[in-house]
């Protein structure tokens, strides 16, 4: 819980004002928001969340049954919510209610299960709370909207999409070198302003995943490219931070190979994979990167529900034969304005189905490493230099969708 006179908001979010009567709710709620932005009703509340929009819900909220409905329109809006709350003292809110001719005591019940409550706010779920317990701390109140970690609308590009590299660093190297950057030891130079961007799944199953590690960390810091985290990233994430995880497909050689790096490396790594988007939403959201693909519906969205679609895809806790997971095929559907540029599903070619277009073309597998070139839709690849690991099955030409590796949409206006 923070007291602070500057208030960091995400946005877009559920932002609640909550406070007892006579508090000055609605004066605080005009004055930081615009009036299209306050809603009073549960009805107008759904319809705000879900046109993705900043939506401020004045109302007491002083009891955690009120607090409980706004809360689930959030999470199923797959949005956060945030709690600023007016904490008057009680003598303050008895002499506004008596100069507005009210009984004193009216607002003793509403006063006293706020003060009860209070406490437990960020365990509901408000992230972040504050609190202002004084007029003063009230007037002297200012709003900062920080965009969720997704929206990086504001980057234009333009942009390399780099597919999955699972741990092929002389793959990655020929491709940096084909795409027009220059390696020089550890420092990259990107051509004409451009920056890459890795689709995740960077370890195991190649040759060198420690070295993916490397390179791409000081791109990162260097500004020169961005990251969303794959499923293979996330479990080494989580047997960094020493979760059970089941050590296959490659990972026990990640393991070793970080070990030998040292505990600095691997508290590098750790920081870094723990401080990746679920996705990004780039160039004005014209187009989105995410490991597995993402529909239009959790796009710019944050939630457990998103992050876990962006990893693994449309599953459903199914295994087929091989005792792989169940992929249904989220990209058929798709009609979002937003170019969806992902991996995740290795294919022979790289295919577009629509506006989306699958980019692992399997190099751990003895495929390629490929790269999308946008915003002139270009794609480069760099063929394996051997068979990794065989496959589970053969790669198909055409991936779980309907396209052709030729097929390609204009960009949105």
């Amino acid at each position: 819980m923070t007291d602070s006179p500057v208030l960091s908001l995400p946005s877009p979010a559920l932002i609640a004002v909550i406070g007892a009567p006579g508090a000055g709710r609605s004066t605080f709620a005009a004055r930081h928001f615009g009036a299209h932005e306050v809603v009073t009703d549960f009805q107008a509340l759904t319809h705000r969340l879900e046109r993705g929009g900043l939506t401020v819900i004045d109302a007491a909220l002083t009891r955690p049954d009120e607090r409980r409905q706004v809360l689930a329109a959030a999470r199923a809006h797959d949005l956060p919510a945030a709690a600023i709350v007016l904490d008057l003292p009680r003598p303050v809110l008895e002499a506004r209610a008596a100069r507005l001719g009210r009984d004193a005591a009216s607002i003793l019940p509403a006063f006293a299960e706020l003060r009860r409550t209070l406490g437990g706010l960020q365990k509901e779920g408000f992230r972040p709370v504050y609190v202002l317990r004084s007029a003063a701390e009230i007037d002297a109140a200012q709003t900062v909207r920080v965009p969720l970690p997704p929206d990086r609308r504001d980057l234009r590009g333009p942009f390399d999409f780099i597919g999955d590299v699972h741990g092929c660093l002389p793959e990655l190297l020929e491709l940096l070198g084909k795409l027009g950057y220059v390696v020089n030891g550890s420092e990259v130079t990107a051509p004409a302003g451009r920056t890459a961007v890795f689709l995740g799944d960077l370890t195991d199953r190649g040759p060198d995943s420690a070295g993916v590690l490397r390179l791409v960390l000081g791109m990162v810091g260097a500004g020169t490219a961005r990251c969303v985290p794959g499923n293979h990233d996330e479990k080494l994430a989580r047997a960094l931070d020493g979760k059970a995880v089941k050590v296959m497909h490659g990972l026990d050689v990640t393991l070793a190979q970080l070990d030998a790096a040292g505990e600095g490396f691997k508290a590098e790594v750790r920081a870094f994979l723990g401080s990746l988007p679920s996705h990004l939403v780039l160039d004005a959201g014209r187009v989105v990167a995410a490991h597995a693909g993402l529909p239009e519906r959790y796009q710019g969205r944050v939630s457990g529900r998103v992050r876990s679609f962006a990893l693994y895809g449309d599953v459903d806790g199914t295994y087929d034969e091989l005792g792989l997971p169940v992929r249904r095929d989220w990209a058929a559907g798709y009609s979002g304005e937003a170019i969806v540029v992902y991996g995740h599903t290795p294919v022979a070619a790289p295919v577009w189905v629509g506006r989306t277009v699958d980019i692992d073309t399997g190099c751990a597998f003895g495929g390629a490493l490929t790269a999308l070139r946008y915003p002139e839709l270009e794609l480069v690849s760099v063929a394996a230099r051997q068979q990794y690991v065989a496959p589970p099955r053969p790669l198909p030409l055409l991936g779980p969708g309907t396209g052709t590796p030729e097929l390609r949409p204009d960009l949105p206006s």
